[in-house]
């Protein structure tokens, strides 16, 4: 073929790229479930603290900069979230290794030349017409995967930090039981060194011994419990922060934490808030474009090559094929890819229904721990009252001992509660925050994606 032959070949061939169609059906988000409010919102108004709107960097509203500090190293630190971030990549690589296919492929050495189609060396160009969209709708597949995965990483990001914050709410409120435990055991040694002189003295008996004991040895057992828990607290934060525990401690604090009022919004804000909600729809617009890619393979194509060698100069073919007779694979394809399809949009609905009852699971949780935390607070400062009566009382001789180490350990064991009621409070907390997609944002692209539609 001559020169003047090949540039007309290749501008037929652009033409018919150019009027080339797109087999498959177009992208429309299909509607999913949901409601105009929650149902366990309207307690929320009720709890006379301030809201606090979740922003970008959620863990920053309960005010603890070392927690600020911790939190912000994970994204960065944390080797689960690299390893999903390297999933990310490759998937963004895919992208473009298929949209690779759309341009001519050139490639040196040997090529048929000639009328004969005899072998020669030289600079070849191959190209298959993308007539049907094959190639359009696989690069849609794989860019609305690519944009899954990238979701699927802010969804592995924002458990990872929710993680985090609640162990080291754990390892606080351990330090907070730490010192109460340790007043309980020393309230415990000094009645068990008191019964052990009167026993001495014959004034108390061998069980009186025992009884001590046994409550010295309760409290060190509890003391030496939540040490231990404390410690792996530590370490699984270390760990989350991708370093060895033997290189990362945290200094004991107060456990002064507050809960904050976490506004729900409305339900139909989660379609946009949640990376996890926001990758199966993901998914969703990538099974709908491999029906087309299906449908394309059941069409003609054609395949366009040139060349230029070193002894017969410059070459050209055209190459037309289509499929007569598959024994019906091309036609489980497509239907496997609108199968698949099918799935992809049950998935997405049902991962809807889930956002929405976490929600409203953390909801009803948060309101009624709220409910119970003030009857809580009342029992404590009873407890605590009682303690400091019973501690006058003993010194100035009106009340014994064995009132004392009674009325201390009502009151250790009431703060106890307490501290453990502010942790679930605070785990609930943050599960909520979780469950509205915490201060992630859809990227715009996503954002503003058509609106909910029946499902084709």
């Amino acid at each position: 073929m001559s020169a003047r032959g090949l540039r007309v070949l290749m501008a037929v061939a652009t033409a018919t790229l150019v009027a080339g169609c797109t087999v498959g059906p177009d992208y429309v988000r299909p509607a999913a479930p949901t409601s105009a409010a929650f149902k366990e919102a309207k307690p929320q108004a009720a709890q006379g603290a301030p809201a606090a709107p979740i922003a970008g960097k959620w863990w920053e509203i309960y005010g603890d900069p070392v927690l600020n500090d911790l939190v912000s190293r994970v994204a960065v630190d944390n080797q689960s979230l690299a390893a999903s971030a390297a999933r990310m990549r490759e998937a963004q690589l895919l992208v473009q290794e298929a949209h690779g296919a759309a341009y001519p492929q050139v490639s040196v050495g040997t090529i048929k030349s000639g009328r004969r189609n005899e072998n020669d060396f030289g600079l070849g160009v191959s190209w298959e017409l993308d007539l049907w969209g094959r190639i359009r709708r696989d690069v849609e597949a794989h860019r609305a995967s690519a944009e899954a995965s990238a979701d699927d990483l802010a969804a592995a990001t924002l458990s990872m930090q929710a993680q985090l914050v609640q162990a080291y709410f754990a390892l606080r409120q351990s330090d907070a039981a730490i010192d109460l435990l340790q007043r309980s055991t020393d309230v415990a040694t000094q009645w068990h060194r008191m019964v052990g002189n009167q026993y001495t003295q014959g004034q108390a008996s061998s069980a009186d011994v025992s009884d001590a004991l046994v409550k010295l040895s309760g409290a060190q057992l509890q003391l030496a419990d939540t040490r231990s828990a404390r410690a792996q607290y530590e370490h699984a934060i270390a760990v989350m922060l991708g370093k060895p525990p033997a290189e990362f401690s945290l200094a004991a604090a107060p456990f002064d934490t507050q809960v904050p009022v976490i506004p729900p919004g409305v339900p139909a804000i989660l379609l946009e808030r949640r990376p996890d909600v926001a990758a199966s729809e993901r998914r969703m617009a990538a099974a709908n474009a491999r029906i087309g890619v299906a449908k394309a393979e059941e069409l003609p194509s054609i395949s366009l090559a040139a060349g230029i060698g070193v002894r017969r100069g410059p070459t050209g073919t055209a190459d037309v094929k289509g499929p007569l007779f598959t024994g019906g694979r091309l036609d489980a394809q497509v239907k496997s890819a609108g199968e698949g399809y099918t799935e992809a949009v049950a998935n997405y609905r049902q991962t809807v229904l889930d956002a929405y009852r976490e929600v409203e699971d953390n909801l009803v949780a948060t309101n009624e721990l709220a409910n119970v935390a003030e009857l809580h607070a009342k029992a404590a400062a009873a407890a605590t009252e009682s303690d400091r009566v019973t501690q006058n009382q003993y010194k100035e001789g009106v009340a014994d001992y064995p009132a004392v180490v009674q009325a201390t350990n009502g009151a250790l064991e009431a703060g106890r509660g307490e501290l453990q009621l502010r942790l679930r409070r605070l785990d609930t907390s943050v599960n909520l925050i979780v469950a509205l997609g915490g201060g992630w944002q859809a990227e715009p692209s996503q954002a503003q994606a058509q609106a909910p539609s029946p499902a084709q």
